[in-house]
């Protein structure tokens, strides 16, 4: 059999199944990576990956690999990126601020890496599926999967692989020490609770404020406290949620609508 026709044979091989999903979820992961890359907000970039590695996990299922699957569904979507991702909402991150080159030359590195590791993955795929006599073919991936997927996994994992798999753990470690290193502010001095009494004693306001609604008519929190002679207390309410100079107001001081 000629090596031409191979290729005849593994897309017959192929199930209808795996066809429809392979059309209808690699372009959307295209579509999505493209998005993601050049996506000005870093929540929209996030959005955009976490689109990309749910596709990728249903490749993974169709091709019989279901514990890639939710390795990919359950620890980088479910896991890191959605941290990543609440992060990045916490902090706030503006989309002018993705634009400014902080390190001199790093685009340009970027694109030197990029293109190496492109390579690099090609190299990989190109020696898994194309064997020593030029014919295209899965290579090793019966022998690997003989005892299931889980299991094949886990062997290469902690046999030909455990001290990469040690360098990664250790390389991730060191990451999230840099990360606690980098955002720790240190505070040289603490004030004590002395020191907390007399500045809140010295203070125009040294008892604290009521609540907004606390003896009123309403609960809300644009609703003044009453003092004791019925009066509002402007003190209570948010000056945000205070009605501006010659705005109506309700008869319990809140801002009228």
């Amino acid at each position: 059999m000629s090596a031409a026709m191979q290729p005849d044979l593994l897309l017959a091989a192929t199930s209808t199944g795996e066809a429809v999903t392979f059309w209808v979820l690699g372009p959307l992961a295209v579509i999505a990576a493209i998005m993601m890359v050049i996506s000005r907000n870093a929540v929209h970039a996030a959005l955009f990956l976490a689109a990309v590695m749910l596709s990728l996990a249903g490749l993974y299922a169709v091709q019989d690999a279901p514990f890639l699957a939710a390795v990919q569904v359950i620890v980088y979507t479910g896991a890191i990126l959605m941290l990543f991702l609440f992060v990045l909402m916490l902090v706030g991150v503006d989309s002018s601020d993705s634009l400014i080159e902080t390190l001199r030359g790093h685009r340009v590195l970027t694109l030197i890496v990029g293109v190496g590791f492109a390579a690099l993955l090609m190299s990989a795929v190109g020696a898994a599926v194309v064997g020593s006599d030029g014919t295209v073919a899965s290579v090793g991936l019966d022998a690997a999967n003989e005892e299931g997927n889980v299991v094949g996994i886990a062997r290469l994992l902690f046999t030909d692989y455990l001290f990469a798999f040690e360098i990664t753990s250790a390389l991730l470690i060191t990451a999230a020490l840099g990360a606690m290193v980098l955002t720790h502010k240190d505070r040289r001095h603490r004030p004590s609770q002395r020191e907390l009494a007399r500045r809140r004693f010295a203070s125009d306001h040294p008892w604290p404020l009521p609540g907004p609604g606390v003896f009123a008519g309403h609960n809300s929190t644009a609703t003044p406290a009453l003092l004791p002679d019925g009066t509002p207390s402007k003190d209570s309410v948010s000056p945000v949620l205070q009605p501006t100079p010659g705005g109506e107001t309700n008869q319990d001081g809140r801002p009228a609508l």
